[in-house]
């Protein structure tokens, strides 16, 4: 009676949120979502906001594409969670693994359907373990994988980490892009894990000759090379995946965010002969219950079908150029871009935040960087319209002037 009065004197979902909900920051957005559709977002009250970062580079399509909540519907009426991954055939996992197939090098041709980004990563760093005998990881400064004990064992941020030390031995951090410190990676090394661009650490992208020194790096020691393509994955820089902007291969890649076209799937991706390995010595090498799960699967698999039906990559790249074109301004000091992936630094986080501000005010969602404060993130989805684009650009320029 006690908790059922307590529940009852509560007058909205916001209260609620507050209350009952544990929160990720001090300060959350706090709007009231009624409904999504395409670029944006619905409030309880009438209010609507243009969607200008997908969720987090998540709704890559928009949210609630019509294909995707069509397979969704289908496949909850043919059954939900059956088994723990890897037990049962299912046809929508194997569905969604032969699509896959089909869009990846031949050396990707095995997948391990998990449930989020840093699941799939921690699944990355087992197999690399397993399949090299080797502990030393090496990964690189202002990085993020993820918010689980390995997987921020491997992020190169201090300040997401101190306070939940102690954390896995045998990680080193190098620079991104420095070319000189790959001398770190030996025949002691199971894995570099790094992201092709570096998202967190606001849109820094890897050079061709990085990449191509790492790739010959890891060959000339046998350690593995993990691709983070959480944030970059599935359209979002103008490629399927940044890597196909450069004519490089890792051993294993992860995927999660835009993956699931909105639902909770992630991927840890290789080839046959390496994924074998986690089935033995010993088995349930990975496990999951909920990883794979059908409904999920059948998501990502419309979300892969809308992207190479109906989102051109030439239109990806020439909107997030329009974009960079209209927000020059004097408060602006630099733009890094790759596709509709952006970073817009500041002077100042009190810059930033004033920016941040007057476009949620005034119906547009922007966002911030974990650990670029003098930045904000733009990730619009790919089939934003330029009459969308033009909206936001100009609510946006209307918070640069604020900060003169």
């Amino acid at each position: 009676m006690r908790l059922l009065s307590y529940f009852c004197g509560m007058s909205s979902s916001k209260d609620i949120f507050y209350k009952n909900l544990a929160q990720t920051t001090p300060f959350p957005m706090g709007i009231e979502i009624d409904s999504a559709r395409g670029s944006w977002l619905f409030g309880t009250k009438g209010e609507k906001w243009l969607d200008m970062i997908s969720g987090v580079a998540v709704t890559n399509i928009g949210h609630n594409h019509p294909k995707v909540v069509s397979a969704i519907k289908t496949q909850v009426d043919k059954h939900l969670h059956v088994m723990v991954y890897g037990e049962y055939i299912q046809k929508v996992q194997s569905d969604l693994a032969k699509a896959l197939n089909q869009v990846l090098p031949d050396d990707l041709n095995s997948f391990y359907f998990v449930n989020s980004g840093t699941e799939a990563n921690e699944a990355a760093l087992k197999l690399a373990k397993r399949e090299t005998g080797r502990t030393e990881l090496i990964s690189f400064n202002n990085s993020y994988h993820g918010g689980t004990h390995g997987s921020l064992s491997v992020t190169g941020n201090e300040n997401k980490k101190y306070a939940f030390r102690p954390f896995l031995p045998g990680v080193k951090f190098i620079d991104f892009n420095s070319i000189p410190d790959l001398e770190e990676i030996t025949d002691k090394t199971a894995a570099v894990i790094m992201e092709v661009i570096q998202g967190d650490a606001g849109v820094r992208i890897a050079t061709p000759e990085f990449l191509k020194a790492v790739r010959t790096k890891c060959d000339q020691t046998g350690a593995q090379l993990i691709f983070d393509e959480i944030q970059t994955g599935m359209g979002r820089t103008g490629k399927l995946f940044a890597f196909n902007h450069y004519d490089i291969v890792p051993d294993i890649l992860t995927l999660a965010k835009g993956f699931g076209g909105g639902m909770a799937i992630g991927a840890m991706i290789s080839n046959k002969e390496k994924m074998v390995k986690l089935t033995h010595n010993p088995m349930l090498g990975h496990i999951t219950t909920f990883g794979g799960h059908p409904v999920n699967c059948a998501a990502a698999l419309a979300n892969l079908e809308v992207i190479q039906q109906e989102i051109d990559f030439n239109e990806v790249e020439r909107k997030g150029a329009l974009i960079e074109q209209l927000l020059q301004h004097m408060e602006v000091s630099e733009i890094r871009r790759k596709g509709l992936f952006f970073a817009i630094d500041m002077d100042s986080f009190e810059k930033v935040k004033i920016v941040f501000d007057h476009c949620l005010a005034n119906g547009v969602i922007t966002f911030w960087f974990l650990s670029t404060g003098y930045a904000f993130r733009l990730s619009p989805p790919l089939n934003i319209t330029d009459s969308e684009i033009q909206h936001a650009c100009e609510i946006i320029q209307q918070g640069f002037d604020l900060c003169k």
